[in-house]
């Protein structure tokens, strides 16, 4: 798992700006144990291929910084290099799953009723994403180890509580408003959820989580722009392995997005 955007409620009111894409997302992929090795495998070439040996990083390489400064999009070598690197993470098996949130929906929809005492948006991503990757392990009899890249030892600790949490007292929504997702119950959790382990930068699954992450995101604003739709085309979506109707308690989640989801229809 990997995060992006901030994950802080606003201390003031957040504007919705339909020309800002505002949000927080938590998510990756998941992948089963026994391809693990073929996906390393795949990474490693990659990374031989184009002599790096330093991590994969997704804003780097879309902005051309950091370590990636090379990489210019008007650049003879761009193309070539983001089609090898799309190549390889559509030849993964691994699926991908997120729970994005809009940071001024959310805003909208939350402050007047709990004001400052708003949760950090990653106790919301975190319990969505993991729940859904924990329906589809279920699904197919297994086990659950949650592997997030490591942040800061707060963020860290707050990751393994909300773990925990999952696992003695399941999901803290409210009852009334979750009951239409189908949540796990604690117990369901218990039997699923097997390890949480964090991971560095330097982690190969790390990086591929961070690749996919920020397409899956950002189509909450663009379902079309082109690395997602490359994912969806390739069957790399969790929503793309469910059966009819599934998609919506058991796919990606795109909460608070009703601000949005207004602008697009013109309103």
């Amino acid at each position: 798992m990997d995060d992006s955007g901030t994950r802080l409620p606003n201390r003031k009111p957040l504007r919705f700006n339909p020309n800002v894409r505002d949000f927080f997302a938590l998510g990756g992929v998941l992948i089963n144990e026994e391809d693990e090795a073929g996906a390393r495998k795949l990474h490693s070439d990659f990374c031989s291929r184009w002599s790096i040996n330093y991590p994969l990083h997704s804003v780097e390489i879309r902005h051309s910084t950091g370590r990636f400064t090379w990489l210019k999009r008007d650049g003879t070598e761009y193309g070539r290099f983001m089609n090898d690197l799309t190549k390889t993470l559509l030849a993964m098996e691994v699926l991908g799953v997120t729970c994005a949130i809009d940071r001024p929906g959310y805003d909208a929809r939350y402050r007047e009723k709990y004001g400052r005492r708003q949760w950090h948006l990653c106790q919301t991503a975190f319990a969505i994403a993991v729940e859904r990757a924990a329906k589809f392990a279920r699904r197919d009899g297994r086990k659950l180890r949650v592997m997030p890249e490591r942040s800061s030892k707060a963020d860290d600790e707050r990751l393994v509580g909300y773990y925990s949490d999952l696992r003695t007292a399941g999901p803290p929504f409210e009852t009334t408003t979750s009951a239409p997702y189908a949540p796990l119950t604690a117990k369901e959790f218990a039997e699923t959820l097997h390890e949480i382990r964090f991971k560095s930068k330097s982690s190969p699954m790390g990086q591929v989580a961070d690749m996919f992450l920020w397409p899956m995101a950002i189509a909450g604003y663009d379902p079309l722009n082109r690395a997602y739709v490359a994912l969806r085309d390739a069957k790399r979506l969790i929503e793309i392995r469910l059966r009819e109707g599934q998609a919506e308690v058991c796919g990606s989640k795109y909460s608070c997005f009703e601000l949005v989801r207004r602008h697009q229809r013109g309103g």
